[in-house]
């Protein structure tokens, strides 16, 4: 007999576990539907961005650089063509036997197979991987003949930084190099990182430096759909690049090339300013260095040398040495005696070959007595009692104003990097720069040594040049330049901005004066022997600068080490009655400025106003 209600009860228990299944599954679907919700509708725009990361790869297309011209159209820095051999791993096969393959052309040590291992191990499989970056044009004729031999290795032409002079002008172009990290990450900051895209230089120095924007161009890009493996698949969209404006220089590379050969082995530096619009003409700084060794990184060996040279080849002396600068000075504190009334050029003083101020005597060079001066004598033979009077008549603080305004101790914003501004010393300076209460007094000694152009004074050739050339220019100051146009990729010429001129409140007549004195210095005093025969009328002072003080004692050459022996400097401008170039020069450790660098300013004005001139014709 069956049992009724067992029976039912089953029944029930079969029901309630069917209920709780479709229950469960609805459960599951309703999940799964939610699922599906927020995936189709509340990420969608989110997650379809991401397929696409995922689907398409933004390949850049680097920009080629703009090219640096001198004032005539010679070229200076270029692009030249060479190529390189990039490798696809997951096409490629074993790279053992490529590199065997490879050693006609090209040779690796472990190191550059550890490196390059790295890089195929940091990628995908199918991101091209330079192999090597600098092939002749017989070498990639050898590797185009056998290239049926390298599956996965392809051959491209790049473009390479080319500075055909090598040293020549080093410090004005500067070079391009490797990006750093620190300049990676400041690309970064700025927003400049996706222009960088694909190319790994970057202005370093120089021309090459601050006008990294212009000659750099902007980045293009392929836009392609790829596999999940990294493979392309198709090319989507591309933007061209654009290419870098071309920038041309004041710079006239003969008359640079002169400026240095004269220069030899020694040390130094030269600045030449056309007087009328602040165009450099020539900037000389040695020794110099090629900057072609920055370009694909340079090796440990010339790195070393260059930065570890006593010579210090790398640093800029024309912008970044500062020294005293001797009897150079003396024009503008004559001038400032003039324009501040403190001293008549007629006003004459008797020179007994010393100064004696409170029992310490400043002596002339040699003790050498010029006996009774004026001013126009005492600049025409230097004499350093006449200016060393001075010192008790002109306030530091007022001399430190009136000069102030030919650029002395300033930053003159020239177009390079690393300039400094020296040292125009006033009784606030001192005060500031020393802790000693002491060493914070100025003392009537101290302007003493400035009247000479001694003491604390430091200023840097630029500065000096850049005040010559405003004395020419009868006090009309412009500001110093390098780059004067650019080219763009539509050939159309674009004038680089300039800053406005300005008039330094002078007499005529003083001017006149000094220029006249300095015409004498030329023709008939200190430098008669580098300019007497000269077809035009120079106007000009010699100098010499003390490294070290002798403290009363006699200067002797052979007794003193070379690198404190004394400085040889000369400035000048030609013609002095319409200037077309003003100089300052340096000749480190070399003595007398009338025998060593008076000749060189000969050479620079012989060729600017008459080579040139005949080679024009």
């Amino acid at each position: 007999m069956i049992d009724v209600n067992n029976s039912n009860q089953q029944r029930n228990k079969f029901y309630t576990r069917v209920l709780i299944g479709y229950a469960f599954a609805i459960f599951c679907f309703f999940l799964l539907f939610c699922r599906l919700w927020v995936l189709q509708i509340s990420r969608h725009d989110g997650l379809s961005k991401s397929a696409d990361k995922n689907r398409i790869a933004i390949v850049p297309i680097p920009s080629k650089r703009g090219e640096i011209f001198d004032r005539n159209g010679e070229v200076l820095a270029c692009n030249s063509y060479t190529y390189k051999i990039d490798i696809i791993p997951a096409i490629a096969g074993n790279l053992k036997d490529i590199l065997e393959k490879l050693e006609p052309i090209m040779c690796f040590n472990q190191n550059d197979i550890r490196n390059l291992k790295k890089k195929i191990s940091e990628t995908n499989g199918y991101k091209p991987i330079t192999i090597c970056n600098k092939l002749d044009a017989y070498k990639a004729s050898w590797f185009a003949a056998h290239y049926f031999n390298f599956p996965g290795l392809e051959l491209k032409a790049r473009l390479l930084r080319e500075y055909p002079n090598k040293d020549l002008a080093a410090h004005v172009l500067g070079y391009v190099g490797k990006i750093s990290d620190k300049e990676l990450e400041n690309l970064e900051k700025t927003g400049k990182i996706g222009n960088y895209r694909g190319s790994d230089l970057i202005g370093k120095k120089g021309i090459e430096k601050v006008y990294e924007e212009i000659l750099h161009g902007r980045a293009g890009l392929d836009e392609l759909e790829i596999t999940v493996t990294g493979r392309p698949v198709r090319k989507i969209r591309s933007i061209d690049p654009i290419a870098g404006s071309d920038i041309f220089l004041s710079i006239d590379i003969k008359l640079q090339k002169i400026a240095e050969e004269v220069f030899g082995d020694r040390k130094g530096s030269l600045v030449a300013i056309n007087p009328s619009n602040g165009e450099v003409l020539a900037l000389v700084s040695k020794p110099s260095f090629n900057p072609n060794l920055f370009v694909d990184g340079i090796d440990p060996e010339s790195w070393n040398y260059l930065n570890n040279s006593l010579d210090c080849p790398l640093i800029n002396r024309a912008l970044h040495g500062t020294y005293p600068i001797g009897s150079t000075y003396k024009p503008f504190i004559a001038l400032a005696a003039l324009e501040l009334g403190k001293k008549k050029a007629s006003d004459e003083i008797f020179d007994p070959g010393y100064f004696e101020f409170k029992g310490h005597r400043f002596r002339n060079p040699g003790s050498v007595a010029y006996g009774i001066v004026n001013m126009n004598k005492a600049i025409v033979v230097s004499s350093d009692t006449y200016f060393y009077s001075l010192g008790l008549d002109i306030d530091v603080d007022i001399l430190h104003d009136f000069v102030k305004q030919f650029g002395f101790g300033q930053i003159t914003g020239i177009d390079l990097d690393g300039e400094k501004r020296g040292i125009l010393p006033s009784t606030d300076w001192k005060y500031n720069r020393y802790k000693d209460k002491k060493l914070q007094k100025w003392y009537t000694g101290d302007t003493i040594s400035l009247m000479v152009g001694q003491g604390y004074n430091s200023f840097t050739i630029l500065q000096l040049a850049q005040a010559t050339a405003t004395l020419a220019n009868d006090g009309i100051y412009r500001k110093p330049h390098i780059a004067i146009k650019m080219r763009n990729c539509q050939d159309d010429f674009v004038k680089i901005a300039i800053d406005d001129s300005i008039n330094i409140p002078l007499k005529r007549d003083n001017i006149s004066f000094i220029k006249n004195a300095m015409i004498e210095v030329a023709h008939f005093g200190t430098a008669k022997k580098s300019f007497q025969s000269a077809p035009y009328l120079v106007a000009g002072k010699t100098g010499t600068a003390q490294v070290y003080s002798l403290k009363g004692g006699r200067y002797c050459t052979d007794n003193i080490n070379e690198n404190l022996r004394d400085h040889a400097m000369f400035i000048g401008f030609a013609p002095a009655d319409n200037p077309k170039i003003a100089v300052s020069i340096i000749v480190e450790n070399a003595g007398w400025g009338s025998k060593e660098a008076a000749p060189i300013a000969r050479k620079i004005f012989d060729y600017w106003l008459l080579q040139q001139k005949y080679n024009d014709r």
